[in-house]
């Protein structure tokens, strides 16, 4: 069965999970996301993430605990290696950090009755983690004297911002917002993908990834204005508040 909450969440209740040593511990809603990456990804990453997700929870720690450590990082990783130009030992250790978003997941299964709040938190945290890699890279842009790229950066980070704002906001009035070319993690792959390689010393590629992802991130919005108008327009007149 699966719940959707107003920040875009999708959660699943699951049979309950054996701990070892602990007995049993039911799954809760955990936190979904259905973009096309995931669902190919998710099944993989959950059977190598498993064992790890297990043997913390058997020692008390929770997902919310993971999701935050794993923003921290990140954002302490982005906003130190990028602007400094080591864009490929950056891209690393985000990408290691990144894996949090993954692991807070498996282990929400494992810890019983989700909550809104950490749907709520994990939305959130993401937002300050995206934030705080584009910013890292259009700093690091900037000092280099590529204004343009370091301006293309800065879209990128609003932009984003954005295509989660309008699904949000939609759910939030009851309509549905799945729609749209790039998501999250497919913005994250591109993003650090791109500054990785560049740290390489692969010449054109950065540029080339942030333009891909502004046009995609536009792209994106516009799909889901519309289909949010598409909707409303079909809806009856109503007070809002």
């Amino acid at each position: 069965m699966f719940t959707k909450y107003p920040c875009g969440g999708y959660h699943k209740r699951d049979r309950p999970i054996r701990l070892r040593g602990r007995g049993y511990a039911p799954r809760g809603p955990v936190a979904y996301d259905r973009s096309a990456m995931l669902k190919l990804l998710r099944p993989a990453v959950t059977r190598a993430l498993t064992p790890l997700a297990r043997a913390l929870v058997s020692r008390g720690v929770g997902p919310d605990a993971i999701t935050a450590l794993g923003t921290l990082g990140t954002v302490a990783a982005a906003l130190f290696f990028y602007p400094r130009g080591q864009l490929f030992a950056g891209t690393l250790v985000i990408t290691f950090f990144v894996l949090a978003d993954l692991l807070d997941g498996v282990m929400a299964r494992m810890t019983g009755p989700g909550s809104t709040w950490g749907a709520f938190l994990d939305s959130t945290l993401d937002r300050v983690g995206d934030a705080a890699i584009f910013s890292g890279l259009a700093v690091w842009l900037a000092l280099e004297g590529e204004r343009v790229q370091a301006g293309v950066a800065l879209f990128c980070l609003v932009a984003g911002a954005l295509v989660s704002y309008v699904k949000a906001r939609a759910e939030g009035l009851g309509m549905t917002c799945d729609v749209g070319l790039a998501e999250r993690p497919e913005r994250l792959v591109v993003g650090l993908v791109s500054a990785g390689l560049s740290g390489l010393g692969v010449p054109y590629v950065l540029p080339a990834g942030l333009w891909l992802l502004a046009a995609a991130s536009a792209v994106t919005i516009g799909q889901r204005l519309l289909h949010v108008r598409r909707q409303a327009v079909a809806l009856p007149p109503r007070t809002l508040r």
